[in-house]
């Protein structure tokens, strides 16, 4: 059995990283989404309200495993069991960041396996960053967001929970 591991702060959740998912979901046959604990970012959603979008919307899918970890993808990726890492990229900033975390990764679990999955062409311009700077300025971000989440995002927002 193949297993892979698409890690990220998804904050919030996107139609972007969904893609990415469905992808892997074509690859492998369990997918870890792992809510990642990142201390330099304030985000927008706690991590249990990211990890509870993202089981909300893969809820019908049980090859998707969705987990919370703080510390080295490489530490999580032992944790898993699984040498295969999965990294969404947009564009040639986002590859350029990628593979040099993927060259310094490789010196901590050389059998470390990086997959890239490119956004599809209609998803480039998406990110946590713009629904975030949707919400802050009151736009509709709604484009940019799974519809099966759409109202438990806008709740957790109109809650002020966030």
């Amino acid at each position: 059995m193949k297993k892979c591991v698409f890690a990220g702060t998804f904050d919030p959740p996107t139609s972007g990283h969904k893609a990415v998912a469905e992808a892997c979901l074509k690859i492998f046959d369990e997918v870890v989404l792992a809510v990642m604990v990142n201390t330099k970012k304030r985000p927008l959603l706690s991590e249990e309200q990211r990890k509870s979008l993202l089981e909300k919307l893969f809820k019908d899918r049980p090859a998707v495993k969705t987990v919370i970890f703080e510390g080295a993808a490489v530490d999580l990726l032992k944790r898993e069991n699984t040498v295969f890492y999965v990294r969404g990229v947009r564009g040639y900033a986002d590859f350029e960041y990628e593979t040099a975390d993927y060259y310094a990764s490789k010196k901590l679990m050389p059998e470390l396996v990086e997959i890239y999955i490119p956004a599809e062409q209609d998803k480039l311009h998406v990110s946590s960053t713009l629904v975030k700077n949707s919400v802050k300025f009151k736009k509709d971000m709604f484009d940019y967001v799974p519809e099966e989440i759409r109202d438990d995002l806008s709740a957790m927002l109109e809650d002020g929970d966030v």
